[in-house]
């Protein structure tokens, strides 16, 4: 991408992976090439992001299970973070345990509450191959933590149990888009 440019802006819209396709479940690989190709993968997922209204997306959401995400998400002040990361580590997440809204663009249509932290910080890469480290609070921490489980395979709704999680789960299960 380069400076200045609207991320997404030339970008194609991918078809979104939802619950149910396997590429979800599993761990995604290592980036190991740098170059236009995943230049080009990034703004495919902004322009596949803005047309779905997310805040954020994750590779194996369209089904590229590569470790990279995007994000444009406002913190609890309102604050806008626009970015992504390639082969993003959580390596903090802590503070205090919230329960808040969560939905997913792989679940769409669907919410439950689902803690988490309130601040995180997520260490990886830019397309560019820099060293890049994003910190977050209050709803752009609770994203951050939401995409780094999407590349280790796991959706919001294994953050759930008991009625929280049947009852997305029988939501899911109806929905058009179910399977």
């Amino acid at each position: 991408m380069r400076s200045g440019s609207i991320p997404g802006a030339r970008g194609r819209v991918l078809p979104m992976t939802l619950l149910g396709d396997p590429v979800l479940r599993a761990p995604c690989e290592e980036v190991t090439e740098f170059g236009p190709e995943l230049a080009r993968l990034v703004e495919d997922m902004f322009a596949t992001m803005y047309e779905a209204r997310g805040v954020g997306l994750a590779a194996n959401q369209v089904g590229r299970a590569l470790r990279v995400f995007v994000y444009d998400c406002p913190d609890d002040e309102d604050v806008r973070h626009l970015g992504h990361v390639v082969n993003p580590r959580l390596v903090s997440a802590e503070g205090i345990i919230l329960r808040g809204p969560e939905g997913c663009l792989s679940l769409p249509g669907l919410e439950a509450g689902v803690e988490r932290y309130d601040e995180a910080v997520v260490e990886g890469f830019t397309v560019d191959g820099d060293r890049v480290r994003v910190w977050g609070s209050g709803f752009f921490a609770r994203c951050l933590q939401h995409e780094c489980d999407h590349l280790e395979g796991q959706v919001y709704v294994d953050r759930l149990s008991g009625w929280r999680r049947s009852r997305v789960m029988r939501k899911a299960a109806k929905a058009s888009w179910g399977r």
